[in-house]
């Protein structure tokens, strides 16, 4: 099976479509297992995409060890329905089989979980809705269920939680999203505007505004051929470190909150402020919209900016560090962290999980280090990693990125300041390379971003994919809460901080 994926070298490398192997299912089956059974590798995205009479799926796989991604497909005419699952042999595969499943109808035999995702607008089975999801259940007089959602309490988007519990132990989770489904995706292809096609990707998943902006205009770039200069590369790194840096802290407050540690909730939140401030003293929007765009930018960085940012981050940084140290050593706080909503790293691998839901249980998943992109192909990045997979585990990787993020923005000013630091206004009239396929990831504070498009022969996009890292993590908060008691689920969930509209797109 030596021809039967591409290859590239590096993120974002676009390759011709004809280059990349149609294989028989069977073959496909075969050659995706091989590769996943390889703990090196994972799954950035498998997905589906309607053609002229048939549907053409790619499937995507990054090599965390030798930094390549690896390509290949198969294809179906519209009357091929059924498909021999991966997910048995490649738990991972679940999701993306499900979504498959959802939006083109087709059957995966021996899935064990085949239910729908997020009730797209034009999934063919319309029979499939909201009110007749179809619940695991267990069936016995000593056990109940508790429902939780759509709509919340506080100010959550909406998502519904299902437990089953013993008592006040939860013996099963199952989450059911989508209603939000905003037909994202199909906007991309069908946008005429380029600037358009930029903000619909800041507003993707708003706490991630910068990282899906560059995922996008990485893509564009990538498929129009000029590669973006020194300077810009590392102001659009600081703008991704400053964005991971406003949530950490933010999360670290909401952490505090679910267990009544006001000192720490009320320090965090006004530290956040000062961080997103700063970035909306740069750029003008306090979540760095507008900052990313293909080519050029609108916002180039100047010493002033430079400084206020070396300022507040130093600032920042001592409070952060004197706040957490508080944090992590009060037994009060310990005795609801620790040991509490435990992954293993064997469940980590199983579930797919990316990002830092992956980094606490030991598991090397950050695109900076394994798939580097812009500038971090020249600075290299050491991931802080860390193995309990506890809430106190995702609570304390927070602050070790936030303390190693403001040491990679210092050096990423001090190079910044070697460069000629001419930048040239965005581009939005790039003509795409025709008949092209492109794959760009990036490692935004949630974890691995992805998003893939194809070009037809007159270089317009036929088909655009995005992958939030929540589509992978939710299932790893599900296996969380087994055998928690129903009040721990609050703080695991704040110590995941999944997206739900990254989730429903």
């Amino acid at each position: 099976m030596n021809n039967s994926y591409s290859e590239t070298e590096n993120n974002s490398l676009p390759l011709d479509i004809k280059d990349i192997p149609v294989l028989r299912y069977p073959d496909f089956f075969d050659q995706v297992t091989l590769l996943l059974k390889n703990p090196a590798n994972h799954c950035v995205n498998y997905y589906a995409a309607a053609t002229t009479g048939a549907v053409k799926y790619f499937c995507c796989i990054a090599d965390d060890i030798d930094k390549k991604i690896r390509i290949l497909a198969h294809e179906s005419d519209n009357n091929e329905q059924i498909l021999m699952s991966l997910t048995p042999e490649c738990p991972s595969m679940h999701i993306f089989e499900r979504e498959i499943f959802e939006n083109f109808g087709v059957e995966f035999r021996d899935h064990p979980w085949l239910k729908p995702v997020r009730y797209p607008q034009n999934r063919p089975d319309r029979s499939r809705v909201m009110d007749n999801y179809p619940f695991y259940e267990i069936e016995s007089e000593e056990l109940h269920e508790v429902g939780v959602g759509p709509v919340h309490a506080g100010v959550i988007e909406p998502g519904h939680f299902r437990f089953i519990c013993n008592g006040e132990k939860v013996l099963h989770l199952e989450i059911q999203l989508g209603y939000q489904h905003r037909g994202i995706e199909r906007l991309f292809q069908d946008l005429n505007s380029s600037l358009q096609r930029c903000i619909l990707s800041e507003s993707i998943a708003g706490d991630s505004s910068v990282a899906h902006g560059l995922a996008h205009s990485q893509l564009i770039e990538s498929l129009a051929g000029p590669d973006v200069g020194e300077t810009l590369q590392i102001e659009r790194c600081i703008g991704l470190e400053l964005e991971r840096i406003a949530v950490h802290i933010g999360d670290t407050a909401a952490l505090c909150g679910d267990v009544a540690y006001q000192l720490g909730q009320v320090t965090c939140e006004a530290l956040r402020t000062v961080v997103i401030n700063t970035m909306q003293f740069w750029c003008g929007n306090r979540f760095g919209k507008g900052l990313i765009r293909p080519g050029g930018t609108n916002y180039p960085l100047n010493d002033t900016i430079a400084e206020e940012i070396l300022k507040n981050l130093d600032n920042i940084g001592r409070r952060f560090d004197r706040i957490t140290s508080m944090i992590y050593s009060l037994p009060s706080v310990l005795a609801r962290f620790e040991d509490i909503g435990t992954v293993t790293k064997q469940q980590a691998l199983s579930t797919g999980a990316v990002g830092m839901t992956a980094r606490t249980c030991g598991v090397l998943r950050d695109i900076r280090s394994t798939h580097p992109f812009q500038y971090y192909k020249y600075y290299p990045v050491s991931p802080a990693i860390l193995d309990a997979g506890d809430v106190l585990a995702r609570g304390k990787i927070r602050s070790l990125e936030v303390r190693e993020s403001i040491r990679i923005v210092h050096d990423l000013i001090d190079q910044w300041r070697r460069t000629n630091r001419e930048i040239g206004k965005p581009v939005y009239d790039y003509n795409l390379r025709p008949d092209s396929y492109a794959v760009s990831l990036i490692e935004g504070w949630r974890g691995e971003i992805c998003h893939s498009a194809a070009t037809d022969a007159s270089g317009k996009i036929m088909h655009y994919k995005v992958k939030d890292p929540s589509l992978h993590n939710w299932m790893a908060l599900a296996l969380a809460v087994r055998d928690q008691e129903i009040s721990d689920f609050p703080v695991c969930n704040k110590s995941f901080n999944l997206s739900y509209c990254g989730n429903d797109l």
